[in-house]
């Protein structure tokens, strides 16, 4: 079930997701224990791998100014 729910997931709202879990990390520490029970969070190093692939992936979806305005010269050595 949980595979359904990310691939109806667009790359920006799987960012957002990923960017709030790191947050939480980053407030409420990797892990944290209630009584007899414990909560260990996703691993940060992972997030923030996965958060550098989705950003990539938003940036090649939208518009990228990144190669705007730049022409191609051919010199044919005259």
């Amino acid at each position: 079930m949980a595979d359904e729910a990310t691939n109806s997931m667009t790359a920006a709202e799987m960012l957002e997701q990923v960017n709030t879990a790191i947050t939480n990390i980053l407030i409420g520490g990797q892990s944290y224990k209630i009584g007899s029970r414990q909560l260990t969070r996703a691993d940060l190093y992972q997030l923030r791998a996965m958060k550098k692939e989705l950003a990539a992936e938003v940036a090649a979806e939208g518009d990228s100014a990144l190669l705007d305005n730049t022409f191609v010269a051919y010199f044919d050595g005259r």
